[in-house]
């Protein structure tokens, strides 16, 4: 759920009462204790339903709760930008976390939560080619470190070879980033609580699909109280709750800021599987692990160097082009 932040960015209807920024900074850190959570509540869900399943139906229930919540506003955004900028948002997010929930049934909730932080250094470059924003050295250390980082924590064995659940976890570290630059071009057309809504709604009929084409049908008998607690939570706080803490927060906190705040759901994606998964920490994992939030927080804490205003304009230019 980190890969949201971009999401967050569009403009929302101004709010007259203002909160302390230590308040909107607060938001973001219970937002990231959520999102850490869920990577092992995903642990336990995927053994019950198929990931498919299992995005379809979590997507399509956000989906409606959200849809409600936002009614108005989906109404009066209805037209070909949000029809058209939501499918294409869908399905990114849809391949981001199939290939997540995918590798999560391979690797560790720890590897896979600092693995998909990955994102956040792979953005820059991606962003690079769509707002022609060149990367700083920052920007180069900080894919290095990564690198150095994903290999410490993915190599594994006597043969150095790259687990399989680790591979798709970086697949689905290359998807969120591509999702985050999409919204931030697609954001410029239309209303992102609306986009948001659309693109939920298209992941869970696709994964709803898919896993009718391909995957078992949901084992009734398994549909435990544990598991609809899981659910629930998935839906209820890792997509409605953390999402409505986030975009009110990041549009008050500086980005920089907020980045490296929302990082932190790697940090507590690993903490939570030591204390709730019984994942145990090797000297290389807690170095892989350190280089990775290292890249990450030195990746958004020197940003592009690039007027504001500027990247707007660029961002604006590549929206006008997609037509």
């Amino acid at each position: 759920m980190a890969q949201q932040v971009r999401l967050a960015g569009g403009k929302r209807p101004g709010t007259k009462r203002e909160l302390p920024q230590a308040a909107y900074k607060l938001m973001i850190v219970v937002a990231t204790i959520i999102w850490g959570i869920s990577f092992v509540v995903m642990k336990d869900a995927v053994g019950v339903l198929e990931p498919s399943w299992l995005i379809g139906i979590r997507f399509v229930l956000t989906a409606a709760i959200l849809g409600i919540v936002f009614a108005k506003r989906l109404r009066a955004s209805w037209g070909p930008d949000l029809i058209k900028g939501g499918i294409i948002l869908g399905l990114l997010l849809f391949g981001a976390y199939w290939t997540q929930t995918v590798g999560l049934k391979f690797t560790t909730p720890g590897k896979n939560a600092f693995l998909t932080a990955v994102y956040c250094v792979i953005v820059p470059f991606l962003f690079w080619a769509v707002a022609k924003r060149r990367p700083t050295i920052f920007n180069v250390s900080a894919a290095v470190l990564c690198i150095v980082g994903v290999g410490l924590v993915s190599l594994s064995g006597d043969d150095l070879a790259l687990g399989f659940g680790d591979g798709m976890t970086l697949v689905c570290s290359v998807l969120f980033a591509a999702h985050i630059v999409a919204t931030a071009v697609l954001a410029k057309r239309a209303d992102i609580m609306a986009l948001t809504v659309i693109q939920f709604a298209v992941s869970g009929a696709v994964g709803c699909a898919l896993g009718a084409l391909t995957e078992p049908l949901p084992n009734t008998a398994a549909i435990t109280p544990d598991f609809l607690f899981n659910m629930a939570y998935l839906v209820i706080l890792a997509s409605c709750v953390a999402l409505g803490f986030q975009n009110a927060a990041v549009a008050k906190v500086p980005p920089s800021q907020a980045a490296i705040l929302l990082s932190l759901e790697s940090v507590f994606g690993v903490g939570a599987s030591v204390l709730l998964y019984g994942e145990q920490l090797t000297g290389a994992l807690v170095l892989g692990f350190a280089l990775i939030l290292g890249a990450v927080i030195l990746s958004e804490a020197f940003p592009l160097k690039r007027p504001p205003k500027e990247i707007d304009e660029a961002i604006t230019e590549d929206a006008a082009a997609i037509d």
